[in-house]
């Protein structure tokens, strides 16, 4: 039986969401009225307080990144909000009322978000986050740590983060230590390399020096690290590379610098390493809700208890949207940006 809140049953609730009218740049950003979220089983259906910007939201409005099929076709990977609707076969303790913070397949740039229940972060009364802030977090938990897993990143290792100071780079620098990693990182820029320093990481390496390879190894003693965590994908591939310690794991996550580059594979072979690439938003609902299973029991206990904390640069109003993916494009955030409700 599907429980729902009163005042939503009783009014007709006018959704909003920030759509975008043609492939292009942020001035293709606009809001206005879209439906109701449909509320499926095991769904539910959140007022939305805060949602997070992320790159392949300036992908998708680009037109390189389409919504997966039933997804809704605006943009937003994670949101936070107070349960509204709890649909049926909900059976995880989950009431009208309850603060979350979900992980989605798009439409976080809206007021309202249905989302399946596996892929929710609740957030209890005593926590001591603000719950626009938590929106920040299940797009850069799930990320971090479905990657960390399949690098099989253990404790006792080194990790080379690059874009510590990014979204993800800064949950995951937190999280990493949490997990007893030595944590290297790189930044641009004094102050940014001050900010990924006071998070937790041990080494940071200002890469607008051009010298992030020479700095990890003399940081390594020469060694190399174990994991390299890289949003930059083709131009940093071959330094990645040469980074890797024996055995070491690259792993792509990011585009920045390009989509195909050349691979040393003498290098490689040398280090018996191993390059793994991943995406998260298009995978089987079953797995997302595998990776979410671990983020809820094993990460974000972290989050709750303040060893990881949301990186926040600028909260806007969803009315800004535009303002929010040209500050993201314009490479100065120091981790998340927020369209708030």
């Amino acid at each position: 039986m599907r429980a729902t809140d009163p005042r939503a049953a009783t009014s007709v609730v006018r959704v909003r969401a920030v759509v975008v009218t043609s492939p292009g740049g942020p001035e293709q950003l606009r809001v206005a009225d879209v439906p109701d979220p449909v509320v499926g089983r095991g769904d539910l259906l959140l007022d939305v307080a805060a949602a997070g910007v992320n790159r392949a939201d300036l992908l998708q409005r680009a037109g390189h990144y389409p919504p997966p099929p039933g997804a809704p076709v605006w943009p937003g990977l994670e949101a936070s909000g107070v349960v509204v609707e709890v649909g049926d076969d909900v059976d995880d303790g989950w009431r009208v009322g309850d603060r979350a913070a979900v992980l989605l397949a798009g439409g976080g740039y809206a007021t309202r978000v249905a989302v399946p229940a596996a892929l929710a972060l609740r957030l209890p009364p005593d926590a001591d986050l603000p719950l626009v802030d938590a929106a920040a977090l299940p797009e850069a938990l799930a990320t971090f740590w479905s990657n960390a897993r399949a690098a099989r990143l253990a404790p006792g290792e080194t990790l080379l983060v690059h874009g510590g100071s990014g979204g993800v780079g800064t949950v995951a620098v937190q999280l990493a230590r949490t997990l007893g990693v030595r944590v290297l990182a790189t930044a641009g820029g004094p102050q940014r390399c001050a900010a990924v320093r006071a998070l937790g990481a041990d080494v940071v390496v200002d890469h607008r020096a051009g010298r992030v390879r020479e700095d990890v190894l003399a940081a390594t003693d020469g060694r190399g690290v174990d994991v390299v965590l890289d949003v930059l994908g083709a131009g940093a591939l071959g330094e990645n590379v040469r980074m890797l310690a024996e055995g070491g794991r690259l792993v792509v996550i990011g585009l920045q610098q390009g989509r195909r580059g050349e691979l040393d594979l003498p290098a490689l072979m040398s280090r018996r390493g191993s390059v793994l690439a991943t995406t998260l938003r298009d995978r089987p609902a079953a797995q997302k809700a595998a990776i979410m299973a671990e983020v809820r029991e094993q990460a974000w206990p972290a989050v709750l208890d303040g060893r990881v904390r949301p990186v926040v640069h600028e909260r806007l109003p969803l009315e800004r949207a535009a303002d929010a993916h040209r500050l993201l494009e314009g490479g100065g955030v120091l981790g998340k940006l927020l369209l708030t409700t």
